[in-house]
């Protein structure tokens, strides 16, 4: 009874917004467009208000075991279709150029920060067992989706469509899985460790994948030269960026640090070094993600080393003044948290800002309409059920020592890395409404249904 009330008190919550925000977004839309120069931004500046709040409302759904990611996804296709009940007050959203920029920044810095999670010496310590369920996990997947599944289930499409149906099924978002291990205090078994190695030589390769893909599609011609070429710039590009910056960017930062040794600085060469690597990557033809995850690989707390927190110093020296062992304790675990912490603690306010935009902006992209065709809505559950079968394969690819299906179905979940993929071939026009749509659904349902099924079987792993 009480779980209901609480769910009654969210939903009454979020109609209430609703319903203030509308009269506020009327009048708003019409003092815009009876004015020029600064006072135009007055409606964008209101729309990313509701989003914010329109994404923070919708976390009620991690009550559930679910990720926020879910909770921002549907509540921005709730905003997105409404017009389909006769409320169309929040269409201009959807033609928005700064917010549509504002979310493409927010996947930049999504990137970034599961470059900056992702550890390059974690990578090389996984062995032979994660790379081979990465592996399968990608090529399996891919294949299916590309040249099988789609096909078949979609004809008269171009390759290129197929080809993004397929990269997007190769994605794993591995903050899912692991926060359902964490719940359930697994971090530490085997199966956890090969997932969580999986899933970061997963991404890499599934950059890649994009990224050969975005320029197949660039060039508009497929032949074994170009796609060779391709790969070798990807993975020279990653190569060439982790490479150098491990060498440039401590210097980097023993230069600046002599200029000023705030967490300012440190903020501005951090953010500043991500955008920059991104920029390099859309110069060489490469999706501006790929350099976003290439930075935030590269960048290392010791690089920083040369920066000095002043509430640091502040309480190191109350500790020299207060030799209680507490006090000691204190600040030697406020060092140790600065350096090897900070970084992600810098950027997280900025992803906090941006990337639950993209999220809800992709929501408000899906057309709702088109699910009223059955076809669609059924393709969709055949492309999700294929999405799960090329996961599972990959856990098979564990090897002995280990439970293949926790393996395999903690590499499901799309989350937002399917939405990226997703994402980009729209933007590239050759991902339709309809398999935008479908994937979409199909990130859903994987998101959806493996915490309840991966819980499951991990208790009956105890």
């Amino acid at each position: 009874m009480k779980g209901f009330i609480n769910r009654f008190k969210t939903s009454f919550t979020v109609a209430c917004a609703a319903v203030v925000a509308s009269p506020l977004v009327a009048l708003a839309s019409e003092g815009a467009s009876s004015e020029e120069g600064h006072g135009s931004f007055a409606i964008t500046f209101l729309w990313i208000a509701i989003i914010l709040l329109v994404a923070k409302l919708s976390g009620f759904i991690e009550r559930w075991g679910q990720p926020s990611v879910l909770g921002e996804l549907i509540a921005g296709v709730i905003i997105g279709n409404l017009v389909l009940i006769g409320i169309n007050i929040f269409e201009p959203i959807k033609a928005d150029n700064i917010i549509s920029f504002l979310a493409e920044l927010g996947v930049v810095i999504l990137l970034f920060q599961v470059g900056l999670e992702s550890n390059i010496h974690e990578m090389r310590k996984v062995g032979v067992k994660a790379g081979l369920v990465a592996i399968v996990g990608v090529v399996v997947p891919f294949v299916l989706g590309s040249f099988i599944v789609g096909p078949a289930l979609l004809p008269g499409l171009s390759q290129n469509a197929y080809l993004f149906l397929g990269a997007a099924l190769t994605a794993t978002s591995v903050g899912i899985t692991a926060r359902v291990f964490k719940d359930l205090g697994k971090m530490q078994t085997n199966e956890a460790k090969i997932v969580l190695g999986a899933a970061v030589i997963d991404d890499v390769l599934g950059l890649i994948i994009l990224a050969v893909v975005s320029a197949l599609v660039t060039t508009g011609a497929i032949s074994l030269g170009i796609v060779s070429g391709i790969v070798a710039k990807s993975v020279l590009f990653l190569i060439g960026a982790i490479f150098l910056g491990q060498i440039l960017a401590p210097q980097i930062s023993r230069i600046f640090a002599k200029i000023q040794s705030g967490t300012g600085m440190k903020f501005t060469i951090v953010i500043a070094f991500g955008l920059i690597i991104a920029y390099l990557a859309q110069f060489i033809g490469l999706a501006p993600i790929v350099g976003a995850f290439a930075a935030g690989l590269v960048l290392d707390p010791v690089h920083f080393r040369f920066f000095k927190d002043p509430e640091i110093i502040t309480d190191f020296k109350e500790a020299i003044a207060d030799i209680a062992p507490k006090a000691k304790e204190r600040v030697m675990a406020r060092i140790n948290y600065h350096a090897h912490r900070h970084i992600e603690e810098i950027i997280e306010p900025i992803g906090l800002f941006l990337v639950p935009i993209f999220f809800v902006y992709t929501g408000i992209s899906v057309n709702l309409a088109t699910l009223f065709n059955p076809q669609i809505i059924l393709v969709a559950l055949a492309i999700t059920a294929v999405a799960f079968v090329g996961k599972i394969a990959a856990g098979f690819a564990a090897g002995k020592g280990s439970n293949k299906l926790v393996v395999g179905f903690a590499m499901v979940p799309r989350g937002e890395v399917g939405l990226i993929f997703a994402t980009i071939g729209r933007s590239l026009g050759v991902v339709s409404e309809e398999i935008f749509s479908i994937i979409v659904i199909m990130v859903i349902l994987t998101t959806l249904l493996t915490p309840p099924v991966l819980s499951l079987l991990l208790r009956k792993n105890s």
